[in-house]
């Protein structure tokens, strides 16, 4: 094979993921330019943003990732049917997402406080990160389970299917959730 040959091979697999992950990143853009009342009624939640995007992306990343080797080796089989070792990862994943999701409310709240910055009310953060993770967690669950199942069945490696996938859906999942949860805690005062 001729390096060009190969690289025609890469771009033409690549050109539609980086597509979608860009379409995505603005769709998700557009949902944060969107949320002006919420942000000002929510302080401190600009700062909570980036910290539950990130968490979306490792959390439900490593999730991806667990899955697509397990059915590489043939551990797990890529049917949607109740199976122990996937609803573990899943329940995990989800776990390991409200609790980070949960310190990094707690953490915003304590260095805006530290700073002298307003500060929407520790609960009010609190309830937005647990209700926006548990949102985007059931549905970056469903999605990562879709993605490498299909692909795998479809003949594609899920590995080069995760890594985008998560990084577009963790951020319009995120920022739709934080919305819906910032929409619930405003409602809620």
């Amino acid at each position: 094979m001729s390096v060009t040959s190969v690289a025609t091979t890469v771009y033409r697999s690549a050109l539609p993921t980086v597509l979608v992950s860009a379409a995505g990143g603005l769709v998700a853009g557009s949902i944060l330019g969107g949320m002006d009342a919420e942000l000002r009624s929510v302080q401190g939640l600009l700062v909570v943003v980036p910290a539950f995007l990130a968490i979306r992306g490792s959390v439900y990343g490593s999730l991806g990732a667990r899955l697509s080797s397990g059915v590489h080796q043939g551990v797990i089989d890529p049917v949607f049917e109740p199976d122990e070792r996937i609803t573990g990862a899943v329940a995990a994943a989800l776990f390991n997402g409200l609790t980070a999701s949960v310190f990094a409310a707690v953490l915003a709240f304590a260095v805006l406080s530290g700073l002298g910055r307003p500060v929407a009310p520790l609960w009010a953060l609190v309830l937005i990160a647990l209700v926006g993770g548990v949102l985007a967690g059931g549905a970056l669950s469903t999605t990562i389970l879709v993605v490498v199942f299909l692909g795998y069945r479809r003949g594609m490696n899920p590995d080069d299917l995760v890594g985008p996938a998560m990084t577009t859906a963790g951020d319009v999942f995120g920022m739709m959730s934080l919305f819906l949860a910032a929409r619930l805690a405003i409602a809620l005062t």
